[in-house]
């Protein structure tokens, strides 16, 4: 399958469509219908079903219906997998694929918002490095804020599990254990993550700077990671003759 990302203004989405093989992916039809669903996703939002019910451009099909057409002429299944979209009020999106077969269609596919009070000279360059940066270091959320706390509590316990190994006083323990969060924080916060680009720079650092360059302040609102296949158990072959 692909992963695509469509921007329109300031409205952007990505999206997965998934096939049973590889070779599809060079599929000039397919890539067209996995084009166009990164487009209509823009106004679907995350909502699958929505998206499948919307008319598809030029057939007077709907989504679902062209993807059933498709699954018929191409002679492979293939199916929506997911969308997701962001938008901004004042500044700008950008975005990055990775693998990138044609224009927005690859195997990585990031899209990031970034708010801003001041004009937008240069947050697209900033936007796509962070895009970028994205796709490398693969952050799970913007900041601590956004993060799920049931995810951190229970990071937290085993951290504490871990501490306690050592035998040492509960003071000591709990230094320890909130120097290896912080360190958690750092490998899954994207404003607290090291900026690929340079190697040195904190995210956080590298926003603030724009904000500057800019004339105002710049803050990155959202992002969208769709890796193709993430999630998904693939099946395994048993190739030995008995």
């Amino acid at each position: 399958g692909l992963v695509a990302v469509h921007i329109d203004g300031t409205k952007g989405a990505v999206c997965e469509v998934n096939a049973e093989t590889d070779f599809v992916a060079r599929n000039d039809a397919f890539q067209s219908l996995v084009g166009n669903v990164a487009k209509l996703a823009v106004e679907a939002g995350n909502d699958v079903d929505a998206l499948n019910a919307m008319d598809y451009p030029g057939t007077g099909r709907t989504v679902a219906e062209e993807v059933t057409h498709n699954v018929a002429t191409i002679g492979e299944n293939m199916s929506i997998r997911r969308i997701a979209s962001l938008s901004v009020e004042k500044g700008v999106l950008a975005s990055y694929v990775h693998n990138q077969l044609v224009p927005g269609l690859g195997k990585i596919a990031v899209l990031v918002a970034l708010e801003s009070d001041a004009g937008t000279d240069g947050l697209e360059e900033v936007g796509k490095q962070l895009a970028m940066h994205i796709a490398a270091a693969r952050p799970q959320s913007v900041g601590r804020d956004d993060l799920d706390q049931e995810a951190v509590e229970r990071e937290r316990q085993v951290l504490i599990d871990q501490a306690r190994e050592s035998g040492r006083p509960d003071n000591i323990i709990e230094k320890m254990v909130e120097g290896r969060l912080r360190k958690f924080y750092e490998e899954v916060c994207l404003l607290e993550q090291t900026f690929v680009i340079d190697g040195e720079t904190k995210v956080e650092k590298v926003v603030e700077n724009a904000g500057k360059a800019a004339g105002g302040t710049v803050k990155v609102t959202g992002f969208k990671l769709f890796v193709l296949g993430e999630g998904i158990e693939k099946k395994e072959e048993d190739f030995v003759c008995l």
